[in-house]
């Protein structure tokens, strides 16, 4: 069967209005209509019948789409990550499950609509683990207006959702911080352009001389480096380069063949040889 399934390409551009308007009007399945599809589709790779299974499906994925206008994002790019997830849901459909393909693919197309909502809400991701993600949802449905939570509703969300309290506290904050320019225009009318960043964070490793300090002496040491190799025995040079330098690194029993003794003395000869350069480098700096 072949992976590959392309997205619709005959709906109008337009309005959200239009689209609705435009995937509203595509027929609807019956559950023997679209179990036969499954099969064709799970069976033969029939990519017509998976077209066809996304298209009738469309109008679901809209619907859940609008539950995320709060978001400030496009309501276009939010309902082609939910197209994303429905067609990632039928390939993996299994009609002899017994369950309708809506019903199998609103896990599918709500982890694509978040993924998208985390990575893009913010600059900076408000949530990287699955409870943290969890947990930024459900607080957006549970405050109330532009106000901080009660303790009340916060140790309710924190025992609805088995986590800490403080936890909870940490995410709300995140939810009422807003993304700011590193360096906005100057205006002295301006509270916003006078907090930027840009005029208190100091850049520490700015200062020519010091970065030309550093430069000098990175090169310093892999001179040293380099001068400590050279002054291994072949053997040893080999094995530092076969175990660490080379692209494809071998391993202790590859040397171990090669030399025709045991892996334990390759290991030996490695640490031995690893002394003498860090002693050198170390006498010389």
């Amino acid at each position: 069967m072949t992976n590959t399934l392309a997205l619709p390409t005959n709906l109008s551009v337009g309005t959200f209005d239009s689209y609705i308007s435009t995937v509203s009007h595509i027929p609807q399945l019956t559950p023997e209509q679209e179990r036969e599809l499954a099969v064709r589709y799970r069976e033969h790779g029939d990519l017509e019948a998976a077209r066809k299974l996304v298209m009738s499906n469309l109008r679901f994925v809209a619907h859940v789409a609008r539950g995320y206008r709060g978001y400030g994002l496009p309501l276009a790019d939010v309902m082609q990550e939910g197209n994303v997830g429905l067609m990632k849901a039928v390939k993996r459909f299994d009609p002899e499950v017994g369950v309708r393909l809506v019903s199998f693919a609103i896990h599918w197309i709500r982890a694509e609509i978040h993924e998208y909502v985390i990575k893009n809400w913010r600059i900076v991701k408000v949530a990287t683990t699955k409870a943290q993600r969890k947990l930024f949802f459900n607080l957006r449905k549970s405050k109330k207006g532009l106000g901080w939570l009660s303790k009340e509703d916060a140790e309710a969300i924190a025992e609805n959702l088995n986590v800490d309290l403080k936890i909870v506290y940490e995410m709300e904050e995140r939810l009422d911080g807003r993304d700011m320019s590193f360096d906005l225009p100057v205006d002295d009318s301006s509270e916003e352009s006078i907090s930027a960043p840009s005029n208190y964070l100091e850049q520490h490793d700015g200062d020519p001389a010091l970065l030309l300090e550093k430069a000098d002496w990175r090169g310093h040491k892999e001179n040293l480096l380099s001068q400590a190799l050279d002054g291994l025995d072949e053997r040893s040079q080999d094995i530092l380069n076969s175990r660490w330098l080379s692209e494809k690194k071998e391993t202790l029993h590859e040397l171990a063949n090669r030399y025709g003794v045991s892996a334990e003395r390759i290991r030996q000869l490695e640490k031995n040889a690893m002394k003498k350069i860090k002693d050198a480098v170390v006498l010389e700096a």
